[in-house]
């Protein structure tokens, strides 16, 4: 009951909050996670109120199965832009875009944080700044998708951005691998080659081997129905079981097995949606069916940010440094490659805003940075501070990007002025 309580909460007060926030003209998203916060252990969850809010981290741990299948859809979704069609157009500029930025993002923030090093070297070590280098990589794909459908954002710039997304998030895998693996060498003194380069290789390639098997056994199996009220479960139980058969993880020698949830379901939405005639109309069901599922894994996110990481000073510092450091290496690297692939110049200028914000990837990287023990914590902590400012200010900076580009057209005022008057003949009849 209490359960079932929580997450009927999560989800009104996060509509209400969009509400609230629509005269500010916030993006849904933004409501959503500041309407998490509110309910949250360090506001209404503090009262200890069964039901009312969240009184620990735990308690919304406990909701985690939520956030796992709202990314599975997530991904989903962003594999409908994989679109062979699509691909031709802007799959060179995708590639060279999203390798160039997130390698620069990197870069730009070891630097950074190799000179807080010189200062501090109290606070923050080597292996914790090249950890968080290659945390600067990921950026939130759920964020992002959720502007886009909020707004309708379509053109250019959009169909250049989410498959970058998606493929941000499999460089950041690669990245992270590496430079963990390489942050763990230095702590313990032992080279392990299996971490730094046979898992992760191992990984991404059986993630888009298992979405791409699961893609095609979809579509034979869609096959067997003719209703498409059907073949929408059948999509729907195949996104469920696809994220689940992802969390499985074992040892073969000294090799680590292991799936990239969003990984695999990306693959599984791009295969389904290049071989099955069918896709665009249960992709398009499927979004309606994930709308309050999007919007309390957000609320969840809201949740989860820890206030308390503003009590450190040194947090707050180094968190500045790696937030300004890594929207600058985002932007730069957008802009340089974007003008190496010869992009229009509103996506050069402003498809690095759309990159900034970051959650669900960079907090699985900081979980298991605290492999390296008590280093590990200040990295979480960082990770932490710098996803509350992120998942705060990302989506309104993103709107404001795809808006200035072009790709967020305002509703013209004969529209406004005939749902105004439809509004007000519904009024009259009710009187009536």
């Amino acid at each position: 009951m209490t359960t079932l309580l929580s997450v009927s909460v999560a989800l009104m007060v996060g509509l209400l909050m969009t509400r609230a926030f629509k005269p500010l003209k916030l993006p849904a998203v933004t409501a959503y996670l500041i309407a998490g916060v509110l309910i949250g252990p360090y506001c209404l969850g503090a009262l200890g109120i069964d039901g009312l809010g969240f009184p620990s981290g735990e308690s919304v741990a406990a909701l985690s199965l939520i956030s796992e299948v709202a990314l599975g859809f997530i991904a989903f979704s962003i594999g409908n832009e994989f679109r062979m069609e699509e691909l031709k157009k802007t799959g060179k500029q995708a590639f060279v875009i999203g390798v160039f930025q997130a390698l620069a993002a990197t870069l730009f923030v070891d630097l950074a944080l190799l000179a807080v090093h010189f200062i501090m070297p109290d606070k923050l070590t080597v292996p914790q700044l090249i950890t968080l280098g290659a945390i600067a990589t990921a950026t939130a794909p759920a964020a992002t998708l959720m502007v886009v459908r909020q707004y309708k954002a379509k053109g250019p710039l959009t169909n250049l951005l989410l498959p970058i997304v998606a493929l941000d998030d499999a460089v950041g895998l690669i990245v992270f691998a590496v430079s963990f693996g390489i942050a763990k060498t230095l702590v313990s003194g032992q080279v392990d080659l299996f971490s730094i380069i046979v898992n992760p290789i191992v990984e991404i390639f059986l993630s888009l081997l298992l979405g791409a098997v699961m893609g095609w056994v979809l579509t034979q199996l869609e096959k067997l129905f003719n209703s498409n009220t059907n073949r929408l479960n059948l999509t729907i139980g195949a996104v469920f079981l696809t994220a689940a058969i992802s969390m499985i993880d074992f040892h073969v020698g000294p090799v680590h097995v292991s799936f990239s949830s969003l990984l695999v379901c990306m693959m599984l939405g791009t295969v389904f949606c290049n071989i099955c005639p069918l896709s665009h109309d249960l992709m398009a069901g499927a979004d309606k069916w994930t709308s309050p599922l999007f919007a309390t894994f957000f609320v969840l996110s809201g949740a989860e940010l820890e206030l308390s990481v503003f009590a450190d000073w040194a947090i707050v510092v180094i968190g500045i440094v790696y937030i300004l450091f890594r929207c600058l290496g985002k932007y730069s690297g957008t802009f340089v490659s974007a003008k190496m692939t010869k992009c229009s110049p509103e996506i050069c200028k402003y498809l690095g805003v759309t990159l900034f914000p970051q959650a669900g990837v960079a907090l699985g990287m900081c979980s298991i940075a605290m492999q390296l023990g008590a280093e590990g914590t200040l990295i979480r902590n960082i990770t932490l501070f710098a996803v509350l400012i992120y998942e705060v200010f990302g989506p309104v900076m993103t709107r404001q990007a795809l808006t200035a580009a072009g790709d967020i057209t305002p509703i013209p005022h004969e529209v406004k002025m005939r749902r105004h008057t439809k509004l007000a003949e519904a009024k009259e009849r009710k009187t009536k």
